[in-house]
């Protein structure tokens, strides 16, 4: 039986590595500093394998556009009117074959750097994911790197179609790209030559949020080109496939690159822009080759899980519409927010496809538990943490920094106050600069409160990968079997993970108060387990124990506010 339950920290290495601090608002990279490839050092991967993690998603290391001139070192100059944030988006790639030059110490060897670095988290046994953004590409893509005989994105398109399966992009025939009104590239302080409203590029090509006009807005993805898979949104999508486009060929090679340099998986961007069948396709093609690559698909539509997972071929969903929106409306308090909609996540749209969804409480994407637009206190959650860890074999994510709380506060540049830290602009993230500690990474500069948050996620992260009940065993919910105990509520979670061998009761309570409840074991399951009598249930978190006399007629425990048990028999 194949084990997912993959534990994966996402990290940015522009941010992750940066010792700097003086976080100036759209700081230059001199300003600010920036994350190397070899501040990853074998410390800091031995640290990160002893919170209880396999896999490291090292988030934006394909050269992207940048405000940044590196010129010196032979890579022509962004246009600052098509770049976000000073430092740019990592999901602007300007070169599939490239790694980005801000983070290699020298650039001449940037791409041994990051072999260096697979290599250093092999060592630490723990494998290595990367980006795959399929949908779209930087405006100003050019590979400078690319191996001999491949030819760029839209060297051979007819320009003077709006759209063939043959091409690459999409264009508007005739008219020039506008870049949006209002958008001030890098703030005020930023000067360049190219700085002037204006982007050289006729024809205008679509735009890679689906806009197929020549001017996108300051709020589209303005700053990239939608790449095309052989489907004609402008003739209600029809697709063109009796030929494979020649993009996805293009798209295969460069998934090749990378696996012959050791890479383990790929996060694949936005994978429902793109037809299902360029995956069916894809999929299979790589893992003839790499029979152990995964593919995790960031997913939205809980109608199209089945058609990704079971025809794309896809290992793993982002479980973000289902699972990560419910917990977040707990851990925040809010008004009607219901344990009974974590049911309505395995028993409806994960139904059979459980073990395929990974589930987090924070990404690059989605705000910071600790920011006060989320919960305002990393402490919060504990029990929203647990389940997602705990409620099925499938993978879990943690984001750096969410293990020390890191708060995400104030504007950083083009990226404003909004509880995310910053993937556009050179910064210092603070909390988890006090865990790196100057690059000796032992969490000296740490709080008490950050240590024991720190505690609970390692603590957390290596029973799920080491108990077989979590990261292999059945799952039992408990609702209906206790929902009219004395001290039910719908902010309990209660359910069963186990094996022969192995039992864990888990009761998350969401509640900011601590409930009392004696948790009820069906009589079917108490025979299945060959349980009677007395028992002891230990929490595998503290140590404290609970007991009863008879486990017929129930456990009695107290959970805390805004925490969970996770009890062992």
């Amino acid at each position: 039986m194949p084990n997912h339950k993959l534990t994966i920290y996402q990290l940015l290495p522009r941010l992750f590595g940066n010792k700097n601090t003086t976080n100036k608002f759209y700081g230059s990279v001199e300003e600010n500093g920036v994350g190397k490839l070899n501040d990853i050092t074998h410390k800091a991967l031995a640290e990160i394998k002893a919170m209880g993690f396999t896999h490291v998603w090292y988030t934006g290391v394909i050269e992207h556009a940048t405000m940044t001139d590196h010129s010196a070192h032979g890579i022509k100059v962004d246009d600052p009117d098509v770049v976000k944030g000073r430092a740019g988006s990592p999901y602007a790639i300007k070169d599939y074959y490239d790694i980005a030059t801000d983070l290699a110490v020298d650039p001449e060897f940037r791409i041994s750097e990051f072999k260096e670095l697979v290599g250093r988290t092999h060592r630490a046994k723990m494998k290595v994911i990367i980006d795959f953004v399929p949908n779209h590409v930087a405006r100003t893509y050019a590979s400078d790197v690319k191996p001999d005989g491949v030819r760029d994105f839209g060297e051979d398109d007819d320009s003077t179609m709006n759209f063939s399966p043959d091409n690459d992009f999409y264009y508007i025939p005739g008219q020039p790209f506008i870049v949006p009104g209002g958008y001030n590239p890098g703030g005020d302080e930023f000067t360049s030559p190219l700085k002037d409203g204006k982007f050289d590029e006729f024809p205008a090509k679509a735009t890679g949020n689906d806009v197929f006009n020549p001017a996108p807005t300051i709020n589209d993805w303005f700053e990239t080109i939608k790449l095309n898979y052989g489907v004609y949104y402008l003739d209600g999508k029809k697709s063109y496939f009796d030929h494979i486009p020649p993009l996805w060929h293009k798209m295969f090679h460069i998934l090749t690159y990378w696996a012959q340099m050791g890479v383990d998986g790929f996060r694949c961007d936005m994978i429902e822009m793109v037809p299902v069948e360029f995956w069916a396709w894809l999929i299979p093609k790589i893992k003839a080759a790499y029979p152990d690559m995964i593919f995790i698909g960031e997913a939205y539509d809980k109608n199209q899980y089945y058609n990704y997972i079971h025809n794309g071929g896809f290992d793993y969903l982002y479980d973000k519409v289902g699972l990560y929106d419910a917990i977040r409306r707990l851990t925040c308090n809010e008004p009607g927010a219901s344990t009974w909609e974590i049911n309505a996540v395995w028993n409806n749209h994960c139904r059979g496809i459980d073990e395929h969804m990974l589930r987090f409480m924070e990404n690059h994407d989605e705000q910071r538990v600790a920011s006060r637009f989320f919960a305002g206190d990393a402490a919060l959650a504990i029990p929203g943490m647990i389940v997602s860890a705990t409620l099925a074999t499938g993978p879990v994510m943690i984001y750096s920094g969410q293990e020390v709380g890191e708060p995400a506060e104030g504007e950083m540049g083009f990226s404003g106050d909004d509880g995310r830290t910053t993937i556009f602009d050179y910064w210092g993230v603070p909390a988890h600069q006090q865990w790196m500690n100057n690059g000796v990474f032992d969490g000296a500069n740490l709080s008490s409160a950050q240590k024991e948050l720190r505690n609970f996620y390692g603590k957390l992260l290596n029973l799920v990968k080491d108990n077989e009940a979590l990261s292999q065993g059945g799952f039992y919910e408990l609702m209906i079997a206790n929902e009219y105990q004395p001290g039910f509520d719908t902010m309990l979670y209660i359910y069963l993970r186990y094996t022969g061998n192995q039992k864990v009761l888990v009761i998350a309570n969401f509640n900011r108060a601590e409930r009392a409840i004696n948790i009820k074991i069906p009589v079917e399951l108490l025979a299945q387990f060959n349980l009677s009598g007395p028992a002891v249930f230990t929490d595998m978190l503290t140590g404290a124990t609970f007991n009863t006399v008879d486990i017929d007629a129930g456990m009695p425990v107290v959970i805390g506010a805004s925490n969970a048990l996770m009890l062992t028999l």
